[in-house]
């Protein structure tokens, strides 16, 4: 008998929801377990985005709360320490607190934003105006934290107000959970009010987590991990959890374990491979984890058409600045041979610095490798000494990110150098082969070369077609296509000129084993044999010129047919 699927969380963070509302858990309630047993009294989760934090956020919500629902966890994990259960679960009063939403051009609109989302976790406590176990100046307190013109002093103590006033309502102490605690952070750091929302920040953690003695515990998440001397100067009770601990290592991300139950049961266990290429491949402390959001997502395209392929979800979530502000500062030769051995599968040993300041982040280009490992672009690959660690690109679907943004970089550069521009697209017009075989091997020398080794194809020629593109792309006034993109009978690119009375053929070959003109003479033998130009022939163009174009690592041979 059939019987239907659980739906695919994508984009459910809400735990009560997601067991309610029949979709499919991948169980991670043993870190309330570990969390009780291990943890310290102020948490910090560091992990990268879309791994489950605000989903595991809420589930530690549902299970502290005095207003969960119990039941919710019966059949998982936790449920079987009855114990703890009968302990802690609906023990507490909690308040919950997500900083996503703190996104603004002016310090001014993220304190209004800052004000709303304290109001929002005070609204919950509505009870509290009419609670008898709270006298008439601690309701008024409580009104204040629900005042849309709040004050920065108001600000600043309302976790710690809320909690003493929860705490006297129950005569229980406080669970205090923040979620991504640092997005306020990199927001102000954008558009230039770093330094008052520090300021801001600083005070509400300090008052909530350190001078509170109503809290019993608490629990933050963050994608990157802020330096004690910014954010959290005078916590002492505070333990961190980054990336490169073991603890708690499994708990955000899939297992491989998890991901193959998870294919087994929606019947895509053929699919394994691919989804591990594309989506494995990160190592926290000492489980090798896939992202979760990218796994789901690729599920449910499976669901709707069996034959969908891995597509890079991930970029859709980020604006991959970080990526971008390392390409852009990449301009050392060392720099660039090292992102080449990344691309090529290779490892790299660097020295991480896990705690810095946003305006730290891109002071420097070995900064940015920590930037670049703490928020999941590169992963570990084995730690070398005391915050040594070979660093690598965990999967295809962020090599395919650093490629883009290499790719966007390049074509920035050529259009800002209109002169050899301009003498490229000259020679390539006035059949001038050697000036266009000097001109495009400048343009490899200065470029990051993208071996696909990586990707383990046989088509070397990729990275050079995709370099020839860049460059031709910016001349505007000439129509060039790409034979990848069409499927059609042509050459790997063909130029129409600006009257359309000249037509450039281009076949590109790589040279395996570095002889070039060999190489050359088979992509004009190929742009012969197929007959390349007899549609355009046909179509009345007067004057076609055929190049054979061979490169092997930064070198190039370009050869002009015979007319």
């Amino acid at each position: 008998m059939y019987q239907e699927k659980k739906r695919l969380p994508v984009g459910v963070e809400n735990f009560r929801q997601i067991i309610k509302d029949n979709y499919y858990y991948v169980d991670k309630t043993e870190l309330i377990s570990e969390l009780l047993h291990n943890g310290g009294m102020v948490n910090l989760f560091t992990r990268p985005r879309r791994f489950g934090k605000t989903l595991n956020m809420s589930m530690l919500e549902h299970f502290f709360s005095i207003e969960g629902d119990q039941s919710i966890f019966d059949g998982l994990a936790i449920a079987k320490d009855r114990k703890l259960c009968e302990e802690y679960m609906g023990k507490f009063p909690v308040i919950f607190l997500s900083l996503k939403g703190i996104n603004a051009g002016s310090y001014e609109t993220a304190f209004r934003l800052a004000v709303e989302t304290v109001k929002g976790a005070a609204k919950k406590a509505k009870f509290l105006k009419t609670s008898d176990k709270l006298d008439d100046d601690e309701k008024d307190d409580y009104r204040a934290l629900l005042d849309k013109d709040m004050d920065e002093a108001t600000l600043f103590l309302s976790l710690k107000t809320l909690s003493e006033l929860l705490e006297k309502h129950y005569g229980t102490q406080v669970i205090i959970l923040i979620d991504e605690y640092d997005v306020p952070l990199a927001k102000a750091f954008e558009n230039g009010y770093y330094e008052q929302m520090v300021f801001l920040v600083r005070n509400l953690l300090e008052q909530a987590l350190k001078t509170n003695n109503s809290l019993k515990l608490a629990v933050m998440t963050g994608c990157m991990r802020i330096s004690k001397e910014s954010i959290f100067t005078r916590l002492n009770n505070f333990t961190t959890f980054t990336i490169t601990d073991v603890d708690f290592d499994e708990y955000f991300g899939f297992t491989d374990q998890e991901v193959r139950d998870l294919l087994a049961y929606y019947e895509y266990s053929s699919k394994y491979e691919s989804i591990k290429e594309w989506y494995d491949g990160y190592c926290f402390g000492n489980v090798e984890v896939y992202c979760p959001w990218d796994v789901v997502s690729y599920l449910r395209s499976l669901r709707t058409d069996k034959e969908s392929t891995p597509q890079n979800y991930w970029v859709n979530t980020s604006g991959n600045a970080e990526v971008k502000e390392f390409i852009r500062q990449s301009k050392n030769a060392t720099t660039k041979r090292e992102i080449e051995r990344l691309m090529a599968g290779e490892v790299i040993t660097k020295t991480i610095r896990s705690e810095l300041t946003y305006k730290d982040m891109y002071d420097s280009i070995e900064n940015i490798w920590s930037v670049l490992f703490t928020t999941g672009y590169l992963t570990q690959a084995g730690q070398v000494g005391s915050r040594i660690y070979k660093l690598r690109i965990p999967n295809l679907e962020i090599r395919d990110i650093f490629k883009t943004q290499i790719m966007e970089y390049f074509k920035e550069t050529v259009a800002k150098d209109g002169d050899t521009l301009g003498r490229f697209c000259d020679a390539l017009k006035n059949g001038e082969e050697k000036q266009v075989e000097d001109v495009f091997e400048s343009y490899l020398k200065k470029t990051i070369s993208i071996r696909d080794t990586f990707v383990k194809k046989t088509m070397k020629e990729n990275f050079y077609h995709g370099i020839l593109l860049g460059i031709l792309g910016i001349k505007e006034e000439w129509g060039v296509f790409s034979n990848q993109e069409t499927g059609e009978g042509y050459s790997d690119i063909l130029i129409e000129t600006e009257n359309g009375e000249m037509a450039i053929l281009i076949e590109v070959k790589y040279a395996n084993d570095g002889n070039l003109d060999q190489a050359c003479e088979r992509a004009l033998k190929q742009v012969e044999d197929r007959k390349y130009d007899q549609e355009l022939l046909e179509n009345g163009v007067d004057k076609i010129l055929k190049y054979g174009i061979a490169c092997y690592k930064k070198q190039c041979k370009v050869r002009l047919a015979d007319a």
